[in-house]
């Protein structure tokens, strides 16, 4: 198992961001990207997983598609976590693609995605990047 120091893996979600193309990046709006070490059991039973689920990344917020006239300053949040990904990724190189892949597709459910349409968009993608 890898073990960064959370200053390392903040540095990796920082460049995890940075790879998300400026178009979507002008587009975030009222969202915070914090990391933190693992899901809590609350946010695991929030989205209905068993309790050995591996959960990368959360969205909590509402997507901007659904913002009404309403809808309030509090700002969305993107959860990274760090130990379920240090868990599974081989090396450096492993753990920088899962958090650039965790972070597009967090930044997809704010943008409005459901899991389905976002599942559809990385197939999308990695296809292209074959």
């Amino acid at each position: 198992m890898l073990n960064f120091t959370r200053e390392e893996f903040e540095k990796i979600v920082e460049q995890g961001i940075k790879s998300i193309p400026e178009k979507f990046l002008q587009k975030l709006d009222n969202v915070a990207v914090v990391v933190e070490d693992e899901p809590t059991q609350a946010q695991k039973n929030k989205l209905g997983l068993c309790p050995d689920s591996t959960l990368f990344g959360l969205y909590e917020g509402v997507p901007q598609l659904k913002r009404g006239t309403n809808y309030s300053a509090i700002p969305d949040k993107i959860t990274i976590f760090q130990k379920p990904i240090e868990a599974v990724a081989t090396d450096e190189k492993d753990i920088k693609e899962i958090v650039k892949n965790t972070v597009w597709h967090e930044i997809a459910h704010h943008f409005g995605m459901d899991e389905a349409r976002v599942r559809q968009a990385e197939a999308k993608r990695r296809k292209k990047m074959l």
